[in-house]
């Protein structure tokens, strides 16, 4: 009994944290799973892949009743995005994913710094239909998301997608909101793959699943009404830690999940 409250609990707190930020959760619901539920690594991974498929789909549908997706934008992002994951993932057997790592890291790093210090407008002192993007521009953002997602292990990309769209126009809500919209179709390419080679766990995965949904319905509403100066910090300091694990990750060989 406890171990499935564990689940639901787990999957809440993922779920809150991968809507506020746009995030999959991917790589939150990994370390949890296999340090503190006993997970397999491989299942582990393939498991939390088909999961972002339910966290994502809940926050978009959160943040599609607060009017806040940019749908052009996602969709572009998500067309290029599904075939860079599959081309990072292939590149994985000819380029030294650890040495990328660091590279990524720093960038991403560097990245967030910029981000904290960047100022942020209020989502009432924009009008979405009046934001205009370069559209040839975005689609090559969403490609370069999924190369790093399916090389890298960063989910459906949106530690990319969020400072992407935030550098292309958008205020950090709609960024947040839009990301979260684009990573239901990468995550589910990814979820496929996993799921053809064994790695989904379908008992855990409705365990995981009820909490994950609550949980981003949940992190929708607490963005909602977390100021854009705060959200934009705040996801800034999540990037900052992204990019301090996947530094560890490659550069040291740490062995961080």
């Amino acid at each position: 009994m406890l171990k499935y409250v564990g689940y639901f609990v787990v999957g809440i707190v993922i779920g809150i944290l991968a809507a506020m930020f746009g995030l999959g959760g991917g790589f939150l619901i990994v370390p949890p799973t296999l340090n503190f539920l006993g997970v397999e690594i491989h299942h582990a991974v393939g498991t939390s892949s088909a999961a972002v498929v339910f966290t994502s789909l809940s926050s978009a549908i959160a943040y599609h009743r607060q009017r806040r997706i940019h749908y052009k934008a996602g969709l572009l992002l998500a067309s290029t995005a599904v075939i860079g994951a599959y081309i990072g993932a292939w590149a994985t057997s000819y380029i030294s994913a650890a040495q990328l790592k660091v590279i990524f890291g720093v960038v991403l790093f560097l990245v967030a710094i910029r981000l904290y210090r960047k100022k942020s407008r209020e989502p009432h002192e924009v009008d979405l239909k009046e934001i205009k993007l370069d559209y040839k521009v975005v689609p090559i953002g969403g490609f370069i998301a999924g190369v790093a997602s399916g090389l890298l292990g960063i989910g459906g990309g949106g530690a990319i997608n969020v400072p992407f769209l935030t550098y292309m126009g958008l205020p950090i809500h709609y960024a947040v909101a839009t990301s979260s919209f684009a990573i239901v179709f990468t995550a589910t390419s990814g979820a496929i793959k996993h799921y053809m080679l064994g790695n989904v766990e379908v008992e855990w995965l409705v365990l995981l699943v009820p909490g994950l949904i609550i949980g981003a319905q949940l992190g929708a509403k607490i963005a909602k009404r977390t100021k854009a100066s705060q959200l934009t910090k705040a996801f800034a300091v999540v990037m900052a830690f992204l990019a301090i694990r996947m530094i560890l990750k490659g550069g040291l060989g740490y062995p961080v999940p």
